[in-house]
């Protein structure tokens, strides 16, 4: 059987935001047993673990979350490709989750003061997120202002994911929020970060080529196929399993 999401604008919201959390939970897992340092294998199951209770929420607003979790195909997700990418080295990780936690606590406080449909969700949701922005701002300073492999390492992040970013600005159905205010916002938070971190904001939006991924319509990026596979792999093999 394939999960076939909602029609309504609400369920399209719902499933775009609930298909980040649950990817971006993901990639945060396959951390697990690899993480530099003890501290940050718990850090980094944390932060998995309360993106993966939002995309439970968020999914089991539009349908069966485990069927639309699991029985969908690639085409059908709608997460930012941002948060498919590849953890890649530490600063890649660190990066993608800057980039992606000042983004949500934005959008997150924006719905939680609206009254709309996600306000409850949001307004719980968004003290889980503040922790992991000030977990990626204290890491996104610790290596832009530590060694010089550090530094380099986190500035080849942060340019190469930048491209990444402009898609979280595109309006989503079923979600009245001011996204030109919110990327400003975004702008001037993340900005600030990274000159603390004494690294250089990517060029991008300030030059005009800031450009838009199409994940929002269903169109991923190559490294998105082969974590799906691995992330269905157990539903699909064993098809009305329980536990």
């Amino acid at each position: 059987m394939t999960a076939t999401p909602g029609t309504t604008t609400v369920n399209a919201a719902a499933l775009a935001l609930g298909d980040d959390a649950l990817v971006l939970s993901h990639r945060l897992g396959e951390w697990a047993g690899h993480a530099p340092v003890l501290e940050e294998e718990v850090a980094l199951a944390n932060i998995a673990l309360d993106l993966l209770g939002q995309a439970r929420l968020l999914l089991s607003m539009v349908g069966d979350e485990d069927e639309l979790a699991y029985l969908r195909e690639e085409r059908a997700f709608r997460n930012l490709q941002l948060v498919e990418q590849p953890n890649g080295d530490f600063a890649h990780t660190i990066a993608r989750q800057l980039y992606f936690s000042v983004y949500q606590r934005l959008l997150y406080a924006a719905l939680a003061a609206d009254g709309g449909p996600f306000a409850g969700l949001a307004a719980k949701a968004v003290k889980e997120v503040a922790y992991h922005q000030d977990h990626a701002e204290h890491w996104s300073e610790r290596l832009g202002d530590g060694t010089a492999e550090s530094h380099e390492r986190m500035q080849g992040a942060c340019d190469a994911l930048w491209r990444f970013t402009g898609e979280m600005f595109e309006p989503v159905e079923g979600l009245g929020v001011d996204w030109q205010g919110l990327q400003t916002a975004w702008l001037e938070r993340v900005t600030a970060v990274l000159e603390r971190a004494t690294l250089t904001v990517p060029e991008g939006p300030r030059s005009g080529g800031w450009a838009a991924g199409a994940g929002r319509q269903g169109l991923h990026t190559e490294p998105f196929g082969r974590m799906l596979a691995e992330m269905q792999h157990l539903h699909r093999s064993h098809p009305g399993a329980s536990w």
